[in-house]
């Protein structure tokens, strides 16, 4: 093919790839804008997931109705004017990409008045042309309606996903503005339905309520408006000067409250919603080790930094950002959000050092095989670990294993015919409950009955985010066929009944939402069918966690109950559930072969 000038309309498209990847992508750009145009309130109403309709209103300045059509001309901006302007940027859109993107997928008809003018302006748009303009009476502000996004380009709607997923995406977008903006009202109306409305009172507090619900919001603890003070520690700071301007203010969850996902860490720079891993890593390495592994804590931070200290020209959906000085920035957030923990719970640091060990008498290198393990750290700082490699099993089954102990409270230590094996108490547990639970399901569902299920003493209401709902709503159907019994309560109030019998222990309320959050997550690697992929989530949320103390008789019921399952080496999610040291690799590191 002869190299060419692609068409307009092409072009267009595949701009728009860049730009509109999903419903939540339109309404993004669209709030962006209404924003800018120093809108007080805006009203966000979607339909069939945001792929049917998405209508966002605001009573900001609005488009004069000479510069309408302009409007829609592809890099038409009213947000800079030169290269120079790309690094002061203090508006949240500037690219010029977004109106003519939407209209080139989707049909949009935008009604607008602009302060001053007597008339509003009406216009409508169909794969990026012109189908009419009109004069029209209208309110001061801006309404754009988007009606079947990506009717032009019908191959992506096969990557969107069910609608309730789709809306739990939008759902989480206006959560970050409702924090990012707390002097704005935002309105998200879901299928005709009310599903959150911010207070707009300027407080971030009020709009966490709203976001998290009151009983988490009043135990997530304040970051003051905090500044690094770089007079007292100049190290590696490359713009002192600069670094005085960067703060950090906001919300961060106690470690006794976390999420099995990063989902609910959301980070505003100078108030835009970004997506950056040093931010991530500032704020998990202030909660050290207070944090469980894999767990993750509630954050909402806005990072106030100079305009010319960060660059926000970086990708098409202006989620990402580059800092000039990535250090400064992450000792600030680091530091701001350690202070805060440390006044709220001072988080105690434990340290080992060899004289805490002193070496064994020949007495106690001797085992007792009828007692646990008692953790043991060598003494020698010149002692080599044996490298270890998971074994290469010929057959899924296990041989008879004899328990002996438990280390760091994660890993039990057991012994087998043809060496010593080390099982992640976790993963193992995982594997027993999801054969048990698939087994009572399937069961259930050949004898046309429902599985077991406990009925609650007292229902439990529990306050579920926009983005849980959608997902709620999403699941409802495979929950209720694994034993949950639910009822809507009123607004985002939900009332738990019933649980599976095999949750008898947990908590129920907050297993449901850890459950809600990893079917978000998305599906299991290795099932497919809803109900399976449910069970998965079920067994990860309620099985024994890693760092918890096991009597022995709980250990060796355990490895008793995985031995009896038919794939005992992986979890649901593939993850292996032990490694094996085998006789002959013993024998090569102790020097015996």
């Amino acid at each position: 093919m002869a190299i060419h000038i692609l068409s307009d309309d092409l072009a267009a498209k595949i701009e728009a790839g860049e730009v509109i990847e999903r419903p939540a992508s339109v309404v993004k750009e669209l709030v962006d804008n209404a924003i800018d145009a120093g809108a007080r309130e805006i009203k966000i109403e979607i339909r069939g997931g945001g792929q049917r309709l998405i209508r966002v209103a605001d009573d900001g300045g609005g488009i004069p109705a000479r510069e309408v059509e302009t409007a829609f001309a592809r890099h038409a901006t009213s947000k800079i004017d030169s290269a120079d302007d790309l690094f002061t940027i203090q508006t949240l859109g500037f690219r010029g990409e977004a109106l003519p993107s939407i209209a080139s997928v989707a049909r949009v008809t935008l009604i607008t008045r602009a302060r001053g003018e007597d008339a509003g302006t009406q216009i409508k748009m169909d794969g990026g042309k012109q189908i009419e303009k009109r004069a029209q009476g209208a309110p001061q502000g801006t309404i754009i309606t988007v009606e079947d996004l990506f009717r032009h380009v019908p191959a992506r709607l096969k990557f969107l996903k069910q609608p309730g997923t789709e809306a739990g995406h939008i759902a989480d977008l206006i959560n970050a503005y409702a924090l990012a903006f707390p002097h704005l009202r935002f309105a998200f109306i879901n299928e005709d339905r009310l599903a959150f409305q911010s207070p707009g009172t300027g407080k971030m507090f009020d709009a966490l309520v709203k976001v998290l619900g009151i009983e988490i919001a009043n135990q997530m603890i304040e970051v003051g408006r905090w500044t690094l003070d770089v007079g007292s520690d100049p190290s590696n700071i490359q713009h002192p000067r600069e670094a005085s301007n960067i703060q950090v203010s906001g919300y961060v969850s106690p470690p006794s409250i976390t999420r099995s996902n990063r989902k609910q860490m959301l980070f505003f720079v100078n108030h835009r919603a970004v997506q950056d891993r040093t931010l991530q890593h500032a704020v998990i390495e202030a909660y050290h080790t207070a944090l469980m592994v894999g767990r993750a804590p509630i954050v909402a931070l806005d990072v106030t930094v100079p305009p010319d200290m960060v660059d926000v020209n970086v990708h098409p959906t202006k989620s990402e950002v580059r800092f000039r000085d990535t250090h400064t920035i992450f000792t600030t957030v680091q530091r701001a959000v350690r202070a805060a923990l440390t006044a709220h719970a001072p988080i105690p640091t434990i340290t080992f050092s060899p004289r805490d060990y002193p070496a064994p008498t020949e007495s106690q290198l001797a085992i007792d095989l009828h007692r646990p393990l008692t953790n043991y750290q060598l003494p020698s700082s010149n002692f080599q670990t044996p490298t270890i490699q998971p074994a290469n099993y010929p057959t899924n089954k296990l041989p008879m294993l004899r328990v002996l102990g438990q280390i760091l409270s994660t890993y039990i230590i057991a012994e087998g015919s043809d060496g010593l094996y080390l099982i992640d108490q976790h993963a193992a547990h995982e594997r027993v409950l999801y054969e048990q639970l698939s087994e009572t399901h399937r069961q259930a569902q050949g004898a046309g009955a429902n599985i077991a299920t406990q009925d609650l003493l007292d229902p439990a209401p529990l306050q579920l985010t926009p983005a849980q709902i959608g997902a709620l709503e999403t699941h409802r159907d495979a929950l209720a066929s694994v034993g949950f019994r639910i009822e809507e309560f009123g607004g985002q109030t939900i009332l738990l009944r019933a649980i599976p019998a095999v949750m008898k222990k947990s908590d129920p309320r907050a297993t449901l939402v850890e459950i809600i959050d990893e079917l978000e997550q998305g599906e299991a690697p290795l099932e497919k069918s809803a109900e399976a992929r449910l069970i998965t989530s079920v067994c990860k949320s309620i099985a024994v966690k890693g760092g918890q103390v096991l009597s022995l008789e709980e250990m060796r019921e355990l490895i008793r109950r995985l031995e009896q399952t038919t794939a005992p080496r992986t979890c649901p999610h593939g993850r292996p559930t032990m490694i094996q040291l085998n006789l002959g690799q013993l024998e090569r590191e102790f020097g015996r072969k």
